[in-house]
């Protein structure tokens, strides 16, 4: 009888995330400063009600400022923000010449290798109009195969049109704006730097240097960068970005620091040395063992944030029903804690998996995909949900993946919790069909610049449909009573 009343329950939490746009979170601000993160916030005589992961609660009017509503927590990681920017590439200035050389370069549907080939030559003899030809034909490539996801091929024909001119500011900074989407900040940050000595008035360099910094956990040359963008030319984007980071910074400003081989750590005054030296030591066990799962090493350390309860919320504003966060640094409230226990080092190896996808992918890698993986790491199975998930599956009632793709930041407590459950059993499926190769495999599909589902067709010659069918077999099979 309780699994049927959990079945139902889920079927219609199923039905909602189905048929409804995920609830965006308001936020309530009190006369003390403090804010509530809730749902559905409603103003009832002299009370004041909302919606939690606990249910429903209510304060006294007289204590609330204000309500701002419909607001959705910031979480996107510095890699997916950075794919994602709405800054175009730099495009180079309009001539006769150069629309005249992207036509040669590029036509009919297709880029012309032979015409590039031919200018090569023509360079050869050293000629400057004929190394400016050269450049621009290669640019015209880079910018076809960037337009149709290719950014390995669109990284090396801009590179290739530098070796033609060294100085030109455009091609230097798409360049970096091709390594900064592929989450190489390091090498973003080199190229904008030599298109400073060339255009040092151009505030998208700043931008753009200013992301690279953001995704290397250096937010202090990040504000830096984007304080110069927006002196030179105010920009909405630039400043959300700027704001954020002063936020952190201000919040972090008496934090303790504390470092290992591949973490950058920053505690609250309040936490225990110890237990900061601690998690350290638990992050560099679990960085080994997924290092080995995911055959990948991220480039750059990984930054770290110990808080207490209330600076989590103030500073992540996330749901009630978060208890960590990976936004590009791991954020974890760890007041009242004076050593690592099992469930700190649980919710530290998901949390690093997070980091781990995120750069791998570029920060492309589906929600769903990042949270089955996470879960799976942790040491999570489907046993306990498996019964509820197959008779909702059988009901027609199971979410399509695709569904789980994008931000679950907005989802109400109940329907977070299904999520996950059924993100982990597919996952989890997947891996033991396959063993964690496939994972890793659809990773770099993914990574790639295809889309989740044509991994899947790729790796596994499923698409989500047979994914779903194939998940619930496995459900039944493995944790049938």
């Amino acid at each position: 009888m309780a699994e049927r009343t959990r079945a139902r329950a889920l079927t219609i939490v199923v039905t909602l995330l189905l048929c409804a746009t995920p609830a965006l979170a308001d936020k309530i601000v009190l006369k003390n400063g403090r804010q509530i993160i809730a749902y559905n916030v409603v103003e009832d005589g002299d009370k004041v009600r909302y919606q939690t992961a606990a249910g429903e609660l209510s304060i006294p009017k007289s204590i609330v400022d204000h309500i701002e509503k419909g607001l959705t927590p910031v979480t996107e990681s510095p890699a997916a923000a950075a794919a994602n920017l709405n800054l175009a590439p730099p495009p180079m200035e309009a001539t006769a010449d150069a629309a005249a050389i992207d036509q040669a370069a590029v036509h009919d549907g297709a880029i012309d290798r032979d015409y590039i080939a031919r200018v090569e030559n023509e360079a050869r003899a050293g000629n400057a109009k004929a190394n400016e030809k050269a450049a621009l034909a290669h640019h015209a490539a880079a910018q076809f195969e960037l337009a149709h996801g290719d950014l390995e091929h669109a990284l090396g024909d801009e590179r290739t049109a530098i070796n033609y001119l060294p100085e030109q500011p455009v091609l230097l900074m798409n360049v970096a704006y091709l390594y900064l989407k592929k989450s190489e900040f390091k090498e973003s940050v080199d190229y904008l730097e030599r298109a400073k000595r060339v255009a040092a008035d151009n505030p998208d360099l700043y931008k753009l240097e200013g992301w690279a910094y953001y995704g290397m956990n250096k937010p202090d040359q990040a504000v830096a960068e984007w304080k110069k963008s927006l002196a030179i030319r105010p920009d909405n984007e630039t400043q959300s970005a700027l704001d954020k980071a002063l936020k952190d910074k201000e919040e972090e400003e008496n934090y303790k620091e504390n470092e290992s081989a591949h973490f950058q750590l920053k505690y609250n005054g309040t936490s225990e040395p110890a237990l900061a030296r601690e998690v350290l030591r638990v992050l560099e066990t679990h960085y080994t063992a997924i290092e080995a799962q995911l055959n990948y090493t991220p480039p750059e350390p990984i930054g770290v944030v110990l808080y207490t309860q209330q600076a989590f919320a103030d500073i992540t504003r996330a749901p009630g029903w978060v208890g960590a966060l990976n936004d590009g640094r791991i954020r974890v409230p760890v007041q009242g804690l004076t050593s690592v226990d099992s469930e700190l080092s649980r919710i530290l190896k998901h949390e690093l998996t997070h980091s781990f996808i995120q750069q791998k992918t570029r920060g492309r890698a589906p929600t769903w995909i990042q949270e089955g993986v996470a879960q799976w790491m942790e040491g999570k199975r489907s046993d306990e949900n498996a019964a509820v998930l197959v008779q909702v599956y059988d009901a027609g009632q199971a979410a399509p993946l695709d569904r789980l793709e994008g931000s679950w930041m907005g989802l109400p407590g109940n329907v977070a919790q299904y999520a996950y459950a059924w993100a982990l059993a597919n996952t989890e499926y997947i891996i033991e069909s396959g063993g964690m190769g496939d994972v890793d495999r659809i990773l770099d599909h993914i990574a790639a610049g295809g889309s989740t589902e044509d991994a899947l067709r790729d790796v596994l010659h499923d698409d989500y449909s047979d994914l779903m069918h194939s998940t619930a077999e496995y459900l039944k099979k493995n944790y049938s009573r």
